[in-house]
């Protein structure tokens, strides 16, 4: 489902790329960008952050009429997980998408490719967390309110392959979720082919907060 629509959407996207280009975008490589999101993490784990040294309105005043992120992150809408903190980035650096369990919807698949084909993001990581409340949901299968259960069926490929551990289960997750976006978006994975974007998965450790890649 989600490739027939992003496919759908393949000639729109296009179209928002080639308006876009007169946008300044980020001179990252794929490379430069996953490591500016490592090397921010360990900015945030060690306390030593340098993001709120930036001047607050000098940042909202550059970035009010355009933006230029070099990487997007796929995170839980765990209130737990602030993205831009974790990697210690400030306004204008990073296109956060957010939903519980971290899953590539379809309407997660698009927006990320406006990121990559309009903004010019150069990396996608897919960021699972320790203690995922929807993971958590997910393995038990229970009833439960409203629509809650419409995010079992993106986590149970993972509930499949991981088992019972729901922090092991968390990490099989994101690198499903990525492999999803890599393959079910004709959009991202052209960029990927031309080696203007790399998507990778993550796990957050709420405890440490430290950021596994995973391979």
């Amino acid at each position: 489902m989600a490739g027939t629509v992003t496919a759908a959407l393949l000639p729109a996207a296009i179209n928002l790329a080639t308006a876009g280009k007169a946008l300044a975008q980020s001179t990252m490589s794929p490379d430069q960008a996953l490591q500016e999101l490592v090397d921010g993490n360990k900015r945030y784990v060690e306390g030593r952050m340098t993001a709120f040294e930036q001047d607050l309105a000098i940042l909202k005043q550059k970035n009010a009429e355009k933006q230029e992120p070099f990487a997007a992150v796929l995170s839980c809408a765990d209130s737990r997980v602030p993205v831009e903190l974790v990697f210690d980035q400030s306004i204008g650096h990073l296109f956060v998408t957010r939903v519980a369990g971290n899953i590539a919807s379809s309407e997660i698949i698009a927006s990320l490719e406006y990121g990559a084909a309009v903004l010019g993001t150069k990396a996608i990581l897919v960021l699972g967390h320790s203690s995922c409340g929807a993971v958590k949901a997910a393995i038990a299968a229970q009833a439960v309110p409203g629509q809650i259960s419409t995010l079992y069926r993106y986590i149970r490929p993972a509930v499949d392959q991981a088992g019972t551990d729901y922090n092991a289960v968390g990490r099989a997750n994101a690198k499903i979720q990525a492999a999803i976006l890599s393959e079910a978006s004709p959009v991202l994975a052209e960029r990927i082919k031309q080696h203007n974007l790399k998507i990778v998965a993550g796990f957050y450790d709420l405890k440490t907060g430290k950021v596994e890649m995973l391979g």
